[in-house]
């Protein structure tokens, strides 16, 4: 994630501010531009950094959802790119829920502007009503919910953002890591995995060769590992426990990881702690570019370890990254470099595509 500043008097800011903690200007996020802008009346626009107001307005999630995107301005309130893929959220009357609500549409969020800057298509369902992305955002306070992925729809349980509930089933299920953010990476690498590799039959060879056969039975494999628990020495060739859990699991949670190492490095280098290629926009060209990122990832992670064991936490990035799950990084990096720099391969993943026909976790 950038740096972020006030257009008008050069304040550093957050991704979620939606007004200038010095001057105190309003302030909107530009998906185009990846920058916060200055919202002013029109006859101020011609300032750097300032969008017309006769035109531009707050997402009309701004109080629900605390959303800070920029809209064009109509008659209607009209949501932005992120909240527009929600499909389903609690009631008006559930506050409870709405505040969760707001948390995981903060994650969204930064999910969404991380896929905008590796220029991965984003198809929702009004392009592909049958497979397109959604979201369903639901409280499991009065009926079940499970996180999962079906066909381009991307449930998350809203409990996920409670602290204590997340903490508790992080630590129930051995996991090292559990976050709102984590959640959306892991499944959005579904979705991607049918838009990137289910109609590339190259693709789905190699990923097959590395992942394993995603058609394998995925209620059994659950079934197995819920009772037996990941096989005896899996850290060797897994990125989590989890991904040993099915082929379409491992593709997911190492989709997931290299969304955490390629935000994390372009943050770190946004505030000059990565070099200055670690970034989204200085694409890391040839056969050397994956080995590029990982050269940059590995001290980087080691080092943001140590500073939160200095602050008495625990580690920043708790995983290992043995030589397999490096190759299969390897594989989506170069997919989605090789997808995203070909207009051809590129308009293929916006086409409406066929359903895997299972619902993944």
């Amino acid at each position: 994630m950038r740096d972020f500043t006030c257009p008008n008097c050069g304040q550093r800011l957050a991704f979620e501010n939606s007004v200038c903690l010095s001057c105190g200007s309003a302030l909107g996020f530009s998906l185009d531009d990846m920058a916060l802008l200055v919202i002013a009346p029109s006859e101020e626009s011609e300032h750097a950094g300032a969008v017309d107001e006769c035109h531009y307005q707050l997402c009309a999630n701004l109080h629900l959802a605390e959303c800070n995107w920029l809209v064009e301005k109509g008659p209607i309130a009209k949501l932005c790119v992120s909240c527009g893929l929600t499909r389903t959220r609690p009631n008006d009357a559930d506050s409870i829920a709405l505040a969760a609500f707001a948390t995981a549409e903060r994650a969204k969020r930064r999910l969404i502007a991380e896929l905008h800057e590796l220029k991965l298509p984003i198809v929702g369902r009004d392009d592909d009503p049958e497979f397109g992305l959604a979201f369903d955002l639901l409280s499991s306070q009065f009926e079940k919910v499970f996180t999962g992925h079906d066909n381009g729809v991307i449930t998350l349980d809203l409990a996920e953002g409670d602290d204590v509930h997340r903490e508790q089933l992080r630590i129930s299920m051995d996991e090292p890591y559990r976050t709102l953010l984590g959640h959306f990476r892991h499944e959005i690498g579904h979705y991607y995995f049918y838009r990137l590799i289910g109609t590339a039959p190259d693709y789905l060879q190699r990923s097959t060769d590395l992942f394993g056969d995603p058609e394998l039975d995925y209620q059994a494999a659950l079934d197995r590992h819920y009772s037996e628990g990941a096989p005896a020495g899996w850290e060797t060739d897994y990125v989590s426990s989890y991904a040993t859990m099915h082929p379409a699991e491992d593709w997911a949670e190492t989709f997931a990881h290299y969304l955490h190492i390629r935000d994390t490095l372009d943050t770190a280098a946004a505030f000059g702690f990565a070099p200055a290629t670690a970034t989204y926009d200085r694409r890391v060209l040839g056969p050397s570019g994956f080995d590029t990122i990982i050269d940059m990832w590995l001290p980087l992670s080691w080092a943001l370890n140590m500073v939160n064991r200095s602050m008495g936490k625990e580690d920043l990035y708790p995983f290992v990254l043995p030589p397999p799950v490096l190759e299969k990084m390897r594989f989506i990096h170069t997919v989605i470099d090789e997808v995203t720099s070909d207009p051809v391969k590129l308009a293929e993943v916006g086409a409406p595509v066929q359903t895997q026909g299972q619902q993944l976790g």
